[in-house]
């Protein structure tokens, strides 16, 4: 099943059939059968497992029992935990497996792996009693309440099932055990209780099943008391040794059965002259009705598995089979042919059995088919025996000659001389009520004869009924009449604060709030306490039961009324059957005429049609022809236009033509005229490019010579730089002298003004000041002289970098100048061959490159040298080379451009060179100036 993943267990449907919860072990479903969709559902912990979840019956509680033991109570709407039931603390585990909830919803029982069950009011919430079972149970497989109509739903007897096989009944209040089924040998699997609590039924171990029934189980234990003698059962020794009752709340156990004490029984012997009167309430199947009548005043009602049985012993009712087959062999009497329409009931079953029962009434006596009330009468006995139609036929017929004695004498009138006993009765017994219904003009036959005609089944429930007909079939016929009477007096205050006649009828004929039981023993209190001249006991017949064989002769009514009325009845059913018959031969005339009708209109309508069809044929023809001439000028239209859209079209073919032959002449010409004028064009540039050309070698030859003036001029003055360079170092190492001759002087002196300190005795701390003085004079000499040769090292490695960084620049520049020489004759080439192909029509250009010039600078000591190759750069725009490719074309606009930028670029690297070479100069001269500052610096 959809959200489970494991098997179901159980499923358990609510009392009112619209949802269901399917269990399994993982979580708990609720399902809605109406539409089949769930609704919630029970998620939990993986480690905590579901034992089982249920409904409580007349309820909307959901109980649930995890495998921890624990029970809770959830409200089914919202899911809400209601309460938690309590589990003993101590004691073994039980783990519960088996659960029993009574019918009323009150009391519930769970077992387990134990012999002890646990039992819980559920009102008060708390484990009221703790059943052990015999030692022989060691696990109990199931529980079940076995139900009763007599307890009201609070079951006694608990069914437990154990590992054994063995089912054993058991009372939960007295722990008695009643009885069991099933044997180690016969083992039983599983147990069913059917509703009602007569049969269990049994699925035994090896595949069959078994059908028991509780009547012969407890036949011994449901045996009613005799009168007036108390007894008391015990059971057996070892049964009541091995059940044991604790209370957890009182903590009490049912002592032992002492062997001292015995019981007291009281046998009251009746006296010898009751032989007939015994006799007299000797009843079939050996009942006694004075020992029935003891038990219903005890009691109020019959047992209701015991009722039916009952009923028919106190009814003495003959069964007779074939007096009755003679009656249903007739069929349905005409008189309740339509009686669902009367009396529509939705059971067609209860439907059918109403009417067989009133058919076999009606040809029993005449005088049934025309009673209007007798559906009233018979319809709650056939509820009743709605499985046995003969037993319920049997019973109405037994009320109609004991409790409906001189009922149809007045008919169709009511019994007025019943009701007018009924009056009396109430008269005497209630005479301001009786005064109130006279003023109000409420007669008997409003407040006692709807009661008579439906026998009180309007006016009261189910159960109810029985019980009020339980004491009426256990007494006199008069009881019935008195019954009402106790009805109204019961009623006494409603009716006397009713004043309208609808008040009246509506409260005869609803239920009303009463308690049967005080209008039961008000009956009784009228029947002893009504005189003897107006209690209806001496105008009723004493009980007298159906005959046997055949049914009694009933003719206790107007026989001429009924007789004309069923003159009446079946003239009019003969009138019935006439004008139906007559309808019916109506039916068919006007069926004919109808059929003749509709076959003269089709008559007409296929004349007609015929007609139409004909005109229409006419016309159409008419427009046939016509179709057929607008075809023919359509052909010839359309010819005449397809031969003008042809000359048309020749015409603007032609005119075509022309324009395009015009624009072919026109193109060739301008074609010419653009020939002409590239070529011009490319003339003129082959001329500038020449001019161009030998603007720049013009302008190369003048930067060269700039160049090399410049460079002759930088190599005098680098010489003259370093020649000034040389003269200061020489100054400095004469003024570096000059400073060592005056600090031997100052030394001198000092060693003079030492001897003069230490003849005038100065003192020895002074003499260590000067000596240390002199220390660090000659310190600071030494690191002066370090810092003055570590300079003129540096200064000399700074003029060897400058001299290779110069010689470096001039290879670069040599290297340059030697890579532009041969790309401008690489680009010389191409042009040439372009001037040689002049004559195609493209508009390319060659290439411009400008001239370079090299420039190689060497060291001092090297000197500067020149060299210039003047043929080798000569360049020439007509001269073209035997090896290059004739099909080389470039564009001349382009290759202007190129030399230009060309152009551009050897300039500023020009620029660039002479800017680094005045950088690196003024670099040389302020080394050679921090030099000589220092030396300076040293010197003073």
């Amino acid at each position: 099943m959809r959200g489970h993943e494991g098997a179901v267990s159980s499923i358990s449907v609510h009392s009112s059939g619209r949802y269901a919860i399917t269990t399994s072990s993982d979580t708990a479903q609720l399902w809605d059968l109406d539409t089949f969709q769930r609704k919630r559902k029970l998620n939990i912990r993986q480690s905590v497992g579901i034992q089982r979840v249920f409904f409580l019956p007349l309820s909307n509680t959901i109980l649930s029992c995890f495998s921890d033991d624990s029970i809770f109570a959830w409200e089914s709407d919202t899911l809400f935990c209601k309460y938690q039931l309590p589990v003993p603390d101590c004691g073994p585990k039980i783990s519960y497996k088996a659960f029993a909830v009574t019918r009323d919803g009150k009391s519930l029982a769970a077992g387990g792996r134990s012999n002890l069950l646990h039992l819980w009011c559920l009102d008060s919430k708390q484990l009221v009693r703790v059943i052990q079972m015999p030692t022989q149970v060691r696990t109990v497989r199931q529980l079940e309440f076995l139900p009763d109509s007599f307890d009201g739903g609070a079951s006694q007897t608990l069914g437990v099932l154990s590992q054994d096989g063995m089912m054993r009944f058991i009372n939960i209040h007295t722990c008695k055990l009643l009885f069991h089924i099933g044997s180690h040998d016969d083992a039983i699997t599983a147990v069913s209780v059917s509703p009602n609590g007569r049969h269990v039924v049994a699925i035994m171990d090896n595949g069959s099943i078994n059908v028991y029934s509780v009547q012969s189980l407890t036949q011994e234990l449901n045996k009613p008391p005799p009168s007036q003698v108390a007894v008391v059962s015990g059971a057996e020794a070892d049964q009541l040794s091995n059940l044991k009752v604790k209370v957890k709340s009182e903590v009490v156990q049912r002592p032992a059965k002492s062997l001292g004490c015995r019981t007291q029984v009281k046998i009251l012997r009746p006296p010898a002259g009751s032989t007939a009167e015994d006799k007299e309430n000797e009843l079939p199947a050996g009942l006694n009705k004075k020992r029935l009548v003891a038990l219903l005043k005890a009691f109020g009602e019959y047992p209701a598995k015991y009722r039916m049985f009952v009923w028919r012993s106190l009814l003495c009712l003959p069964e007779n089979h074939a007096a009755y087959s003679s009656l249903t062999d007739k069929g349905l009497h005409s008189a309740y042919l339509t009686l669902h329409d009367k009396y529509p009931i939705k059971s067609h079953k209860l439907q059918r059995g109403l009417q067989r029962v009133l058919s076999a009434l009606a040809h029993w006596a005449s005088i049934f088919g025309e009673v209007e009330y007798l559906p009233l009468v018979a319809f709650p006995f056939v509820k009743l025996f709605q499985n046995n139609p003969m037993l319920c036929f049997e019973v109405v017929a037994t009320v109609i000659v004991n409790w409906c004695q001189h009922w149809f004498e007045y008919f169709p009138n009511p019994p007025l001389n019943i009701l007018s006993m009924a009056e009396n009765v109430l008269a005497h017994h209630d005479k301001e009520l009786l005064q109130h219904l006279t003023d109000c003009g409420i007669t008997s036959q409003l407040y006692v004869w709807p009661l008579l005609e439906t026998l009180f089944s309007e006016v009261l429930t189910r159960d109810e009924w029985l019980r009020l007909f339980d004491n009426v079939f256990s007494n006199h016929p008069s009881f019935l009449l008195i019954a009402c009477v106790a009805y109204v007096t019961c009623c006494r205050e409603p009716l006397l604060l009713c004043a309208q006649k609808q008040d009246f009828e509506y409260f005869f004929h609803h239920r009303n709030n009463l308690d049967v039981g005080a209008m039961i023993k008000e009956a009784y209190r009228l029947m002893s306490s009504t005189p003897a001249d107006i209690h209806p006991q001496t105008t009723l017949s004493d009980f007298s039961p159906l005959t046997k064989g055949q049914y009694p002769v009933f003719n206790h009514y107007p026989k001429f009324i009924v007789e004309y009325q069923s003159r009446e009845r079946e003239k009019i059913r003969l009138q019935e059957m006439e004008y139906l018959r007559e309808r019916q031969e109506v039916s068919a005339l006007r069926a004919d005429f109808v059929r003749r009708q509709a076959e003269e209109e089709a008559y007409y309508t296929q004349q007609a049609e015929e007609q139409r069809r004909n005109i229409l044929a006419q016309e159409e023809e008419k427009l046939t022809q016509q179709r057929k001439k607008l075809a023919a000028m359509k052909r010839e239209l359309k010819v005449k236009e397809l031969q003008l859209l042809d000359a048309t079209r020749r015409r603007f073919l032609k005119h075509q033509q022309d324009l395009r032959t015009s624009q072919i002449k026109r193109l060739d010409q301008e074609i010419g005229r653009k020939m002409d004028l590239r070529e011009r064009e490319t003339a003129a540039a082959v001329q500038d490019l020449e001019v161009r050309q030998m603007e720049l070698e013009a302008q190369r030859r003048r930067l060269e010579q700039n160049l090399l003036k410049e460079q002759e001029c930088m190599g005098r003055e680098v010489e003259e730089e370093v020649e000034l360079r040389m003269r200061k170092a020489e100054r400095e190492e004469e003024s570096y002298t000059e400073l060592l001759h005056s600090r031997g002087t100052n030394l001198q002196a000092l060693e003079e003004s030492l001897a003069e300190a230490c003849q005038l005795g100065l003192e020895s701390d002074w003499q260590r000041e000067v000596a240390e003085r002199l220390q660090q004079v000659d310190a600071e000499q030494e690191r002066k002289r370090e810092r003055l040769a570590e300079l003129h090292r540096e200064t000399l490695a700074e003029e060897e970098r400058l001299a290779d960084t110069m010689r470096d620049v001039a290879g670069r520049k040599w290297d340059e100048v030697m890579s532009t020489r041969a790309q401008l004759q690489e680009q010389r080439q191409p042009s040439c061959s372009a001037h040689t192909d002049g004559q195609r029509q493209t508009t390319r250009r060659p290439h411009r490159q400008s001239a370079t010039t090299a420039v190689h600078v060497g060291s001092a000591a090297a000197g500067p040298a020149v060299k210039c190759n003047t043929a080798t750069n000569m360049v020439c725009l007509n001269s073209s080379s035997p090896s290059e490719s004739t099909s080389t074309n470039f564009s001349l606009d382009r290759g202007r451009a190129q030399l230009d930028s060309s152009e551009r670029q050897l300039l500023k690297e020009v620029r660039e060179l002479r800017q680094k070479l005045a950088t690196r100069a003024r670099e040389g001269s302020s080394a050679s100036s921090q030099s000589v500052y220092t030396l300076s610096s040293v010197s003073q």
